[in-house]
């Protein structure tokens, strides 16, 4: 394994597998199911934790180790554990760290899936969940109360690219003694390390970034190595959402371009966002790598770089956002993030339908905002795209009042 704490190297190199047999340079793939012991012994040994060794694919495979340590390294954290989804990672590290009874505070947006675990799912179980804004700490020292166990939080948050101070947020968890998890995927480690901070577990949606091809779904947790074995040997265990080792193997292809990647990523959605923000058919842009928005504060100390997803609020109404989003023609309709291709998404009525309409408002989440994860793609020809759109605007109010 490297010893790097380049993260460029670590995408490459962290947790390579020594494959003594035959050399191969590429990871191998063990498809397998089920691995055989030398005898009874050993498969009871294996079973007790007394002996080393593979059992059974939901339990742990070579090839997802593999991914598992690379991540990890990349994140400055002991130890990772891979899911089968995003949503996987999300409720594996939340149901290890509760029971009924328990209290999390989460930030007030997030994305939709989670907020409905949180809010619908684990509310029947005897959880409470309160959300706050976390743009000011003190609201989430008001909101702890002695049952807390949990504080969740993204940064920058889905969909409206909110900031939050890390370091302050885990210096209070830390202060109560509660446990921080932080959705880490908008950034990756490339761009965000939130263990630097104090955070204690962080989670991805690897078909993300991470993946960067829109051919997988799967999920990371980073943490220390007793919260990884927990969350293992429970949450992921017993509920069985684990991932496959053939999308463990594809994951482990792309993050070795995710750095040079993601620096395309962010040279292209800072274009784009310059541009939208002078457009004239353009009420607000949200994005921290510009100056206008508060996050771009910690750009340089918190976070490298913005990334590559923004968010807007087109000058029209409901109808017109969805008439902007129907003349795209490079921007693909589509939910997801990271991919190659850029995508282009109404939050409202798609990632964070859970939401009710009060709730989407009181995150701040407009029916006019539009979310785009910038791709890799010329930035000028994505700029185009969006002016073509953008232009029609006007002629299209005007068509709808004569009618």
């Amino acid at each position: 394994m490297t010893t790097s704490k380049h993260v460029e190297t670590q995408a490459i190199h962290s947790g390579r597998i020594n494959d003594e047999q035959f050399g191969s340079l590429a990871t191998p793939l063990y498809q397998t199911s089920t691995f055989i012991f030398d005898d009874a012994k050993q498969g009871a040994d294996r079973f007790a934790g007394e002996a080393e060794g593979y059992i059974y694919s939901r339990l742990g495979n070579p090839t997802t180790r593999q991914l598992e340590m690379r991540v990890a390294a990349m994140e400055g954290m002991e130890d990772a554990a891979a899911t089968a989804t995003g949503m996987g990672a999300v409720s594996g590290a939340l149901l290890a760290n509760l029971q009924c009874g328990d209290h999390i505070i989460s930030s007030k947006a997030v994305y939709g899936c989670s907020y409905a675990l949180m809010s619908h799912m684990l509310t029947k179980f005897g959880i409470e969940v309160t959300f706050v804004d976390m743009t000011e700490p003190e609201n989430i020292e008001n909101a702890i109360q002695e049952n807390t166990k949990v504080i969740f939080l993204e940064t920058p948050i889905n969909p409206n690219m909110v900031v939050l101070d890390l370091a302050a947020i885990a210096a209070i968890a830390k202060k109560h003694d509660i446990i921080s998890i932080a959705d880490n995927t908008f950034l990756t480690p490339v761009l965000q390390q939130p263990g630097q901070f104090g955070i204690d577990i962080v989670v991805h949606s690897a078909t993300k970034y991470l993946n960067g091809h829109g051919d997988v779904v799967a999920g990371i947790i980073c943490g220390s190595s007793e919260m990884i074995m927990n969350i293992k040997m429970t949450a992921l265990k017993d509920i069985g959402a684990t991932i496959s080792p053939h999308d463990a193997w594809l994951i482990l292809r792309g993050l070795k371009t995710l750095p040079i990647r993601i620096e395309r990523h962010c040279e292209n959605a800072q274009k784009v966002a310059e541009f939208l923000e002078g457009h004239e058919h353009i009420a607000q842009v949200y994005y921290p790598g510009l100056k206008s928005h508060p996050g771009n504060k910690f750009i340089g100390s918190q976070m490298k770089a913005a990334g590559g997803v923004i968010a807007f609020e087109i000058k029209s109404d409901l109808k017109g956002g969805e008439a902007f989003i129907n003349r795209m023609k490079l921007f693909s309709i589509a939910v997801s993030l990271g991919d190659a291709e850029s995508l282009i998404q109404h939050p409202a009525s798609m990632t964070h339908s859970p939401y009710t309409q009060e709730e989407r408002l009181e995150a701040g989440i407009s029916d006019t905002l539009i979310r785009i994860s910038v791709g890799l793609e010329h930035s000028d020809d994505l700029i185009a795209d969006l002016e073509q759109s953008l232009a029609q605007i006007n002629n299209q109010d005007n068509h709808q009042d004569v009618a």
